[in-house]
């Protein structure tokens, strides 16, 4: 890999009302403005040569990633470690009930229920940015969530995880060459060897 494009999806049927949602398999579509959102991002990477589209497991960013390549052949890599927070008992529920209960508690705790740490997410983005980093194609445009993406720029400006970050705009194109991944990556793995919020 040389460049990456990163990407949150389109506006969601349970983000545009503040709905956490952690399983791949619990159905969420695009709402019509997450479409249009889709649309413009291909748009915006009409003239740039995309080898590789990476995604999660999910529907919402399966199908951001097939509207903004529509009528393009581009090979796809679908990475279960890019999905969302396994929420635990906070899933269905909403976000802002997850942020303030990730916000009390140490990033090692697991969400109640059979949710996720964060430090344990963090690990997983780490290990899905490394297979992204090891592939050959040239330009790969990753879709997946807020949380992968918004970790990378902030590592980029020396922040490291934490429990509250700001959103990513939907479908808006981040372009990173390799060195700037590469140093993302690094900051976010050595966070995830002794996790803590600062």
């Amino acid at each position: 890999m040389d460049e990456v494009i990163l990407a949150r999806h389109g506006e969601s049927e349970l983000s545009v009302v503040g709905t956490v949602n952690g399983d791949p398999a619990t159905a969420c579509a695009l709402t019509e403005t997450g479409e249009t959102q889709a649309r413009r991002l291909g748009e915006a990477l009409r003239d740039t040569e995309i080898d590789l589209c990476v995604t999660s497991e999910f529907e919402r960013v399966r199908r951001t990633a097939d509207l903004a390549l529509a009528g393009r052949d581009v090979p796809r890599l679908v990475l279960p470690e890019l999905n969302d927070v396994r929420f635990g008992r906070f899933e269905g529920g909403t976000l802002a009930a997850y942020r303030e209960w990730a916000a009390a508690n140490a990033p090692t705790l697991e969400a109640p229920g059979g949710g996720e740490s964060r430090s344990a997410t963090v690990a997983r983005y780490v290990r899905a940015y490394r297979t992204i980093l090891s592939r050959p194609e040239h330009t790969i445009l990753v879709v997946a969530h807020g949380l992968p993406v918004r970790y990378v720029l902030n590592a980029l400006d020396d922040v490291d995880p934490a429990p509250l970050v700001d959103q990513v705009a939907y479908a808006e194109a981040y372009t990173l060459p390799r060195a700037q991944l590469e140093r993302a990556v690094d900051r976010l793995e050595h966070w995830a060897l002794a996790p803590a919020w600062t």
